[in-house]
């Protein structure tokens, strides 16, 4: 029987936490899918029907890299007190966690855009989905070819 030492002892331990921290993180990778998008936007908007129109989502259709994705959208909306968007949640389908962003308006804010950039580690569709002040709902979706990662992949 050999005894360890102080710094072995370390070593192992290190060892260890880096295997448990990976090996619980990595069965979340494997429930990226449209399932597990689907139910974050039933978390947010409930059992209400999606319609079709009002937001333009300008993505690249191929994005190079992965790391950085430029994504813009914009709701057609008055943005008066009485019809305006109240808030658009962007979601992927790919993504480890779904829940991209969560942008909030109101109607001082003129005018329903806006741009950012987000990490996506695979080809996968992006989701907007704009809640109006009237309680209605409306969907995009488009799909981003991403060729290298920027998850690691």
């Amino acid at each position: 029987m050999v005894a360890l030492g102080r710094r072995d002892t370390l070593r192992l331990a290190g060892a260890g936490a880096v295997a448990f921290v990976t090996s619980s993180l990595l069965p979340n990778l494997a429930l990226a899918d449209s399932a597990s998008a689907a139910k974050a936007i039933k978390k947010i908007i409930g059992d209400k029907a999606t319609q079709q129109g009002r937001i333009t989502l300008e993505l690249p259709q191929i994005a190079e890299n992965g790391n950085t994705v430029p994504i813009a959208f914009e709701v057609e909306s008055p943005m008066t007190e009485a019809d305006h968007v109240k808030a658009v949640h962007i979601f992927s389908e790919g993504n480890p966690i779904p829940n991209v962003a969560s942008i909030r308006f109101s109607p001082a804010s003129g005018r329903a855009r806006a741009a950012t950039r987000m990490r996506m580690a695979k080809t996968q569709n992006v989701i907007a989905v704009a809640e109006m002040s009237d309680g209605s709902v409306f969907m995009a979706k488009a799909e981003v070819k991403v060729t290298i990662g920027g998850c690691g992949g």
